[in-house]
């Protein structure tokens, strides 16, 4: 991605090659692949620099729009974001503030759940997963229940695991003090032994 620079300001955007006129002269396509950075920079076209230093997980955070800036005494121009916003780790309510303002919603009260946190929403997929792997053995207790064929024992100890995993996953979720927190529980590091692991864990999965 290129930029012209023009009268000492960036003037367009050129996102792919093409040719283009620059003052009264066309230049073709070409010039992109043939000419060098000073031959380039020498008729106003300038390559962006992308600076991705301030860019956060968007899992995590509220990333800005890019900004762009040409640096005349560098001959740079850089494209870089500003600082991200971490988004709320916890559920927001409708306040009184809100009621006062005319913003609540006729089928809300005061104290009422306004919007859903990391917090919540990273439950809701646990339990997702949990039903999920759960739903594998399923069929041991309808047989049971319809046939009265005991459990096999490793299928009720996985069961538990799961249910006692996911219930240590759930507190360490909820004791998150903020969105960092919560990031640093998913978060995949090397350990000495050459795995990989997270804080959280990870629930038991039945060997087949």
């Amino acid at each position: 991605m290129y930029a012209l620079i023009t009268d000492g300001s960036i003037s367009k955007y050129i996102n792919n090659p093409k040719s283009l006129v620059i003052g009264d002269v066309r230049y073709p396509a070409k010039i992109f692949q043939l000419w060098s950075k000073s031959e380039l920079n020498a008729i106003g076209i300038y390559e962006i620099t992308f600076d991705d230093s301030n860019k956060k997980d968007e899992k995590w955070y509220i990333n800005t729009n890019q900004s762009f800036t040409y640096d005349a005494s560098a001959g740079t121009v850089t494209a870089s974001y500003g600082s991200a916003t971490a988004k709320a780790h916890a559920d927001t309510t409708w306040s009184q503030q809100d009621s006062d303002d005319g913003d609540l919603p006729d089928d809300k009260e005061v104290g009422d759940i306004k919007t859903r946190g990391l917090k919540y929403n990273l439950i809701q997929t646990l339990k997702s997963q949990v039903a999920n792997e759960l739903s594998k053995t399923d069929w041991y207790i309808t047989r049971n229940t319809e046939k009265s064929t005991a459990i096999p024992s490793t299928i009720s100890t996985h069961r538990d695991a799961v249910r006692t995993k996911q219930a240590e996953m759930e507190t360490a979720i909820t004791n998150a003090s903020d969105t960092p927190a919560l990031e640093t529980l998913y978060t995949y590091t090397e350990q000495d032994d050459g795995s990989v692991t997270r804080p959280l864990g990870e629930l038991p999965i039945l060997e087949s």
